[in-house]
């Protein structure tokens, strides 16, 4: 739980973010430093100070070398993409599978989670036990649930409405923070 979900007053619990933001800013912060480095080296090459022995060649070669080259805005261009990627991933959360969880004392300090296959098998568990029902498939996404279930003896609008039923309580027992909306289709 961060500083920032138990000062809020708003009661709202945020998703669960992936432990690789910090991996990531620090290779970022390592990539700028080197890229710093090598464009200060250049920049001295430039202005006629002696620049690292291997950085002579890699200057004479780009001197060579325009940026209008097409070489050199292809290389540019997956460069920028790269960068693009790295910091998405640095800036996305990561842990898209796994519901946040209500919880029960928000002065506890504890954030519970639940996974979407783990909360779709008990949905489907739920689902199986109403009479008539063959089969059952629970697909969990973040903001609906989609039950699909095969019905063998009794009336489709009967078995549709049961499903309702069970289906809502379960979602409402599994205690998620944002509870999704389900979607049910009988057949026969």
């Amino acid at each position: 739980m961060t500083a920032r979900d138990s000062d809020s007053g708003s009661g709202r619990v945020h998703r669960f973010r992936s432990a690789r933001r910090v991996p990531a800013a620090l290779t970022a912060l390592v990539v700028l430093g080197v890229a710093a480095l090598f464009l200060y080296d250049l920049a001295a090459v430039r202005a006629g100070r002696p620049g690292m022995n291997w950085r002579g060649d890699l200057a004479d070669a780009l001197a060579n070398h325009t940026p209008a080259d097409l070489g050199v805005q292809l290389i540019a261009g997956a460069l920028v993409l790269a960068g693009a990627v790295l910091l998405l991933l640095a800036l996305a959360p990561g842990l898209r599978r796994i519901l946040p969880m209500l919880p029960p004392d928000r002065r506890a300090g504890v954030r519970a989670g639940l996974g979407r296959k783990d909360a779709a098998q008990i949905l489907r568990d739920r689902a199986m036990e109403v009479s008539g029902v063959r089969s059952v498939r629970v697909k969990m996404g973040r903001s609906h649930v989609g039950v699909r279930a095969t019905s063998h003896f009794r009336e489709l609008d009967d078995v549709r409405a049961d499903l309702d039923a069970v289906i809502a309580v379960g979602i409402e027992e599994l205690g998620l923070a944002h509870p999704p909306q389900p979607r049910v289709r009988v057949r026969r």
